[in-house]
């Protein structure tokens, strides 16, 4: 098999290289165009804000590792990028990448949710343009199997394996619903913003957010629907909240137990959840004396995150057995690409035999003796040619023997003058 890829990724480069070599969609379009011009006679190419993987048929024999590297350089033109930045796979290893990519244990996070979709839509692009044909439209049937497997098989994908998420599922154990509850969101970096999106995706009631900067709480409260509170204002309407998460990068405490006592008093012993996701921490951990409030830390929720991802690691062995079950499957189909037309040749040239010296008696006989004799000289070639098709399906469907199946195919092909048939054909 003649497939060549390279692969950039969070084990081989910075996040800014990562990044500087995303392709957007329309940029996907158009470097599949002269992908298709140069280098590859079918492929795809699969872009995230992790990693770049472009993988391919040659066009030709001299076509390497090192052309789809140059051709994706040019195409951005990036500086500071090295060979040393660029995984390189060939023929079955690059199918066993594609499959590890499918199954989400390739990714930055193992069990990423987000990967199978951008698998699919990867292969959908190149479908759409027509780079994907018969061996990447059956390669891609292979890897969303393999990642549906993996999602139903396995519990790859089980646990939260970041603070922020980790964060939502405390709070839902808390809480059945979120639909009526209030949500203060303390912080507009990162974690914070990964905090408030996925309070919007559980369907929080209300999610306000407030920030040093009121522009970053601005756009963070644009980006998820929610309202903007006043940094300075912010100790003046704790008691509002149902759910407080805080992330920022204060030095010092933003929130003291006194306060958190205050509130308390206002929301007449209403529970209040406070998630302080900040290192070093915004509250004052003696609120978790407080009755009422549920109180977590950043130490606590990596706990969680910590046993989640060793869950996850445990399954990658059982995630790795469907990935080899899967190639068993997929080199099976690929080894009679080559042996399958050539036994149908093979068994229609003896046909046309048999069927052109019937033909000679066919008025020579009665017609039940004709039949008669049709049936025999069927049964004839049909124990003739059964070890020889047998022998070639067997060659080709192990999987691992496609150089002797093709070998023996070839000289199947030779001895019957079966190339000489198809471009009489032709």
């Amino acid at each position: 098999m003649d497939i060549v890829g390279i692969s950039i990724n969070h084990t081989t480069a910075s996040i800014a290289l990562r990044e500087s070599l995303h392709l957007n969609d329309d940029e996907i379009t158009k470097f599949i165009q002269i992908l298709k011009e140069n280098v590859f006679s079918e492929g795809f190419v699969l872009s995230t804000c992790n990693r770049t993987d472009i993988f391919g048929i040659p066009k030709t024999e001299t076509t390497t590792y090192t052309d789809v590297q140059n051709c994706l350089l040019k195409f951005k033109h990036i500086d500071g990028l090295s060979p040393e930045h660029f995984l390189n796979y060939f023929s079955c290893g690059a199918v066993k990448h594609i499959f590890e990519v499918a199954a989400s244990i390739n990714s930055l996070i193992i069990g990423d949710s987000q990967i199978h979709g951008q698998v699919k839509e990867a292969f959908f692009q190149s479908e759409e343009q027509g780079f994907s044909k018969t061996l990447f439209h059956k390669l891609y049937e292979a890897a969303v199997h393999v990642g549906k497997r993996t999602i139903t098989e396995t519990r790859i994908g089980e646990g939260a394996v970041s603070v922020s998420f980790a964060t939502i599922k405390v709070l839902e154990k808390i809480f059945s619903s979120f639909e009526s509850k209030n949500a203060l969101v303390i912080g507009a970096g990162e974690t914070g913003e990964l905090a408030a999106i996925h309070l919007m995706e559980k369907g929080i009631g209300k999610l306000s957010i407030t920030n040093r900067t009121l522009s970053k709480a601005e756009a963070l409260a644009k980006k998820v629907n929610g309202n903007v509170i006043d940094f300075n204002s912010l100790k003046d309407s704790l008691q509002d909240f149902d759910i407080i998460i805080s992330a920022t990068s204060s030095d010092s405490y933003i929130i003291e137990y006194d306060e958190i006592k205050s509130m308390m008093k206002k929301r007449k012993g209403t529970l209040t959840c406070i998630m302080d996701i900040a290192v070093p921490r915004d509250v004052n951990p003696k609120i978790s004396e407080i009755d009422g409030v549920f109180y977590n830390d950043i130490d606590s929720l990596n706990i969680i995150v910590n046993e989640n991802l060793q869950n996850r690691e445990k399954e990658i062995p059982f995630v790795n057995k469907i990935i080899m079950e899967e190639m068993s499957t997929f080199f099976k189909w690929y080894n009679t690409l080559d042996v399958v037309p050539t036994i149908k040749d093979f068994r229609d040239f003896f046909e046309e035999i048999r069927l052109d010296e019937i033909e000679k008696i066919k008025y020579k006989v009665h017609d039940y003796e004709y039949e008669k004799v049709d049936n025999m000289t069927k049964r004839i070639i049909g124990r003739i040619l059964h070890y020889p098709t047998e022998n070639l399906k067997r060659l080709s469907e192990t999987g691992t023997d496609y150089d002797e199946a093709k070998r023996y195919s070839d000289i199947v092909r030779e001895l019957f003058n079966l190339h000489d048939k198809n471009n009489e054909e032709k």
